[in-house]
């Protein structure tokens, strides 16, 4: 088949409502992902000390927020098995494995024993889901984002994508509600089984999420790609052999969502332990972050379409790097008002410009035969960091007598070194679908330079 022949089987077959239909799917799913990532944040920040970590004292809180990174590090070896499944067998595949792996996981968190019933092995327990959370997550995106961007239409692939980091807010914000809600109840009732209740409800998501992803087809661009037998046998190895520099890139260009764990993880876990700010406070702030956050990011991801994806993820990157000292000073001084400020300037812009728009960038870098593993792969890498950041910053606050500048300069520096990754990446917003990820060399660099 020539180039022509590809082009226009590729234009031709990117017919609307598939694409409308995966972005339907990848919010949905997304949204399930991320209530049960986010669910976990909040029980790890205010339950989870007592429940089972109850003899730890002031170490408690610490180990509380390393299972909520440990999920990270399982995340890459979820790239790889997502990747594997995906750029071999399909993307639809690894949508349906991923949204079912998260809804048991999460379902089974909230059944565990307490410290109180059987010991340590409550923790553990909890690491072992936390551990099926995190191998979930970590394909989730990168099959979502390709699915959507290979149905998409040329010229909306960032608006197209952009949706199903709106499904992330959505889950977010139904998973704080969810714990404003169970955060009323008597603290005998909250801490035997009111936590256990958001964790439970997230089997509602998980079965409309099964009915949407169902009707599923695997874009044409991959079908095309199995008849012809050129599927990658092993996924990882193309992509590290061909491109391991557009790999290496977007591993600190993740970098950028950095600032998604340390502004709402450890900025509430500071706010209500160091600042004595009522825990709602934080919870209703960062409500409102992700409710803008939901317009915003569609018109960045628009934006992205119209002027090309790096103008957009570097502004979003440069205004976090400075943003975030005005918030964390807010949080220090217990500034309400000042909070809401810092919230919209460094979630529902700064991060609602660089989330909108780095799932396409990401995919875009890619060729097909192994488009769902190099995002998958590289992403979740860089996001280890993130996943640590609140545990790596409240050790460093505490060295330095409970301060807030260490959760500013931390976040500063990774927004800025995305930002560089950024800019020493390809432009790809105008790229053709099957041109992407072609023409390289095996240092990921254009052949005519």
């Amino acid at each position: 088949m020539s180039t022509r022949q590809l082009s226009v089987l590729t234009r031709s077959t990117a017919i609307p409502s598939h694409g409308r239909r995966a972005s339907v799917a990848g919010f949905i799913g997304s949204a399930l992902e991320y209530y049960d990532m986010y669910i976990y944040a909040s029980a790890a920040t205010l339950v989870f000390t007592r429940v089972f970590f109850p003899d730890h004292g002031a170490t408690g809180l610490l180990l509380s927020l390393a299972t909520y990174g440990v999920a990270y590090v399982a995340r890459p070896l979820g790239g790889v098995l997502a990747g594997w499944i995906g750029d071999r067998f399909g993307r639809r595949s690894i949508m349906m494995l991923t949204l079912l792996v998260m809804g048991i996981a999460t379902f089974l968190i909230g059944c565990l024993p307490t410290f109180e019933s059987v010991g340590l092995w409550a923790p553990a327990m909890l690491v072992a889901l936390r551990i099926l959370q995190g191998l979930s997550v970590g394909g989730e995106a990168s099959g979502a984002t390709s699915l959507t961007l290979e149905h998409a239409p040329h010229d909306q692939r960032g608006l197209y994508t952009s949706w199903m980091v709106n499904g992330i807010w959505v889950g977010y914000i139904l998973a704080t509600l969810a714990f404003l809600a169970v955060a009323t109840l008597p603290e005998e009732a909250l801490y035997s089984w009111g936590w256990r209740v958001p964790f439970w409800a997230s089997a509602a998501l998980v079965i409309v999420g099964v009915i949407v992803r169902r009707a599923l087809v695997d874009p044409e661009a991959f079908v095309t790609e199995k008849a012809q037998g050129r599927i990658a046998k092993v996924p990882l190895g193309e992509v590290l052999r061909n491109q391991p520099w557009d790999v290496l890139r977007v591993v600190v260009a993740a970098l950028l969502l950095v600032i998604s764990s340390t502004v709402p993880v450890w900025g509430l876990a500071y706010a209500k332990n160091v600042v004595g700010l009522d825990p709602s406070v934080m919870l209703w702030a960062v409500v409102c972050g992700y409710a803008t956050a939901l317009v915003s990011q569609p018109l960045f991801a628009a934006l992205s379409d119209r002027i090309g994806r790096k103008p957009v993820l570097i502004g979003g990157n440069l205004l976090g790097a400075v943003t975030v000292w005005q918030f964390f000073w807010a949080v220090g001084s217990a500034d309400i008002p000042m909070i809401y400020v810092g919230i919209f300037l460094t979630i529902t812009l700064s991060l609602g410009a660089t989330n909108a728009v780095y799932p396409v960038f990401f995919s875009e870098m890619f060729n097909v035969r192994y488009r769902v593993t190099g995002m998958a792969v590289g992403l979740q890498l860089g996001l280890v960091l993130t996943g640590f950041s609140p545990s790596i910053i409240e050790a460093w606050s505490s060295a330095n007598g409970s301060a807030w500048w260490p959760a500013a300069l931390y976040t500063s520096l990774a927004c800025v070194l995305s930002a560089i990754a950024v800019a020493t990446s390809r432009e790809t917003f105008r790229t053709p679908l099957h041109e992407l990820g072609e023409g390289l060399t095996p240092h990921g660099g254009a052949v005519n330079g």
